[in-house]
């Protein structure tokens, strides 16, 4: 383990460290205007959600490390406070990327990265037409944390409107994360894809507290053969297993450990948590 004096330490290795370890990010698809209604469009990845009342969207375009200027993006929103948040889907990366191309200022990246505006309903920026949900935002604040290069400019933002393109929703009216196929950031190149394997299911225990990894059995919760998130998919359960659920385990006639880990692991992946525990307390009874 290797500490870092952060304050002290070289800014660009800082910088990279933090992007590769801080991740993955979602991106902010910026759409501004300047004063005279010029549009630019740049995305930010030092972004996210902070509350629903009011719903509020930050992001950060920081100052430029190299030579301590600052971004079209958080010029124009100093001259006109709005904002329209474009969400990235993987059908629109490239593109996106290439938007973050450093153009000289009035140079319409619209135009360039061949996306489509859509007039907004609320704010004078233009949506993204191809973003599959865009949030109209008034800035209500821009929180400059420093003057030094790489330092952030917190543009905190008030949404006013959403649009959701309907094909990404389910039969409940509700995101569905495969649909909307969202891109992340990672550090350097890399980008991360919320669809296919990369997309899995974590239960959270909102209504009933999980038992816990402490009360488990020593032999299970000393298990070198299991994972802390095998444990944790045992400890999320609301209660042990039944005595006749344990005593229905045991006519797996598993005596060899490895073959009866190998189960456990099964049950789990499918979902099978309270099988599972009950496997492990037949097996160690």
């Amino acid at each position: 383990m290797i500490t870092i004096d952060a304050p002290n330490y070289d800014q660009r290795k800082l910088h990279r460290l933090l992007l590769g370890s801080i991740a993955p990010r979602p991106i902010a698809f910026a759409s501004t205007v300047d004063k005279d209604g010029n549009p630019n469009l740049s995305p930010f990845s030092f972004f996210n959600a902070f509350g629903v009342n009011p719903t509020t969207l930050i992001f950060s375009p920081s100052r430029r490390g190299r030579d301590n200027t600052t971004k079209d993006t958080f010029e124009n929103l100093k001259e006109v406070p709005e904002v329209v948040i474009n969400v990235v889907s993987y059908q629109m990366v490239q593109q996106v990327s290439l938007a973050s191309s450093e153009y000289p200022k009035g140079v319409n990246e619209f135009v360039k990265a061949g996306f489509t505006p859509l007039e907004s309903k609320s704010v004078k920026p233009f949506r993204v037409k191809e973003s599959p949900v865009q949030f109209e935002c008034r800035v209500r604040q821009i929180i400059e944390t420093g003057d030094g290069p790489g330092a952030a400019n917190l543009i905190v933002c008030e949404v006013l409107k959403m649009h959701i393109n309907e094909e990404v929703l389910d039969e409940n009216g509700e995101i569905d994360v495969l649909k909307i196929d969202l891109v992340g950031r990672m550090g350097g190149n890399y980008y991360v894809r919320t669809n296919g394997e990369a997309a899995f299911i974590v239960p959270k225990p909102l209504s009933t507290p999980g038992i816990g990894i402490d009360v488990l059995p020593d032999e299970i919760k000393f298990n070198p053969l299991l994972t802390g998130n095998d444990l944790g998919r045992l400890g999320i359960l609301a209660e042990f297993p039944s005595h006749t659920l344990i005593e229905e385990q045991k006519l797996n006639n598993l005596v060899n450990e490895t073959d009866m880990i190998a189960k456990v692991k099964q049950l789990i992946e499918n979902d099978l948590n309270n099988e599972a525990l009950a496997l492990l307390m037949a097996f160690y009874q």
